[in-house]
């Protein structure tokens, strides 16, 4: 059966809010911050198990994320060193037997920015969040991408590079979603940062 490298994304130092995240939400073993980190999407998703298996069993890494769907299977490891996490993405590469730039090009669905976020509207958008909570008055941006692995790879570079507060990641599905909120000036600094790193990443397109 073929397995569809959908994405492979390296991160070189993970940010304290994404860590925050990643604890919240996943069951594996949690990153700290300043770690490297790899995430990686597959299709059909239940080949995620086999990959990991092989990870395990040849770099010294650990589990962060795995998420099994029905189309879609998604893989978050993470080690101190950034050449381990480098040797891991490296096993999978070989076990795929295709490069890095085999994987899908991140493709942004759509962005959006609500400035003087209204009370209500902060309330409703924390009531799903898995990070950090939205205030009233603040900037909110939001963007989705597919395929949705690249969502905690551009969260990151958006943390990494502003003022931001990470509201919530979805890295698993039929897409990826990003919210972060703070002021109008900071999150135009993370929009920047989390675009460009997606539209930096080589690879096929859809």
């Amino acid at each position: 059966m073929k397995i569809d490298l959908r994405a492979f994304a390296h991160i070189d130092q993970l940010q304290k809010q994404m860590v925050g995240f990643i604890g919240s939400s996943a069951r594996g073993y949690y990153p700290v911050a300043g770690q490297a980190a790899l995430f990686v999407e597959v299709a059909p998703g239940i080949e995620i198990n086999s990959i990991t298996d092989a990870v395990m069993k040849k770099a010294d890494v650990r589990p962060g994320a795995l998420v099994v769907e029905r189309t879609y299977g998604l893989l978050e490891v993470h080690a101190d060193s950034p050449a381990d996490v480098k040797e891991a993405g490296e096993v999978i590469l070989d076990y795929l037997d295709c490069k890095e730039t085999d994987r899908l090009k991140p493709k942004i669905l759509a962005t959006e920015t609500v400035e003087r976020l209204d009370p209500y509207m902060s309330q409703i958008v924390n009531r799903f969040r898995a990070a950090s909570m939205s205030l009233s008055d603040e900037t909110l941006y939001i963007l989705e991408v597919v395929p949705a692995g690249y969502a905690g790879y551009a969260a990151n570079e958006a943390e990494k590079a502003a003022d931001i507060t990470l509201v919530h990641v979805s890295v698993f599905g039929a897409s990826g979603r990003v919210y972060f909120a703070g002021h109008t000036s900071d999150i135009q600094s993370g929009k920047k940062a989390a675009e460009a790193s997606l539209t930096a990443l080589a690879g096929r397109d859809h």
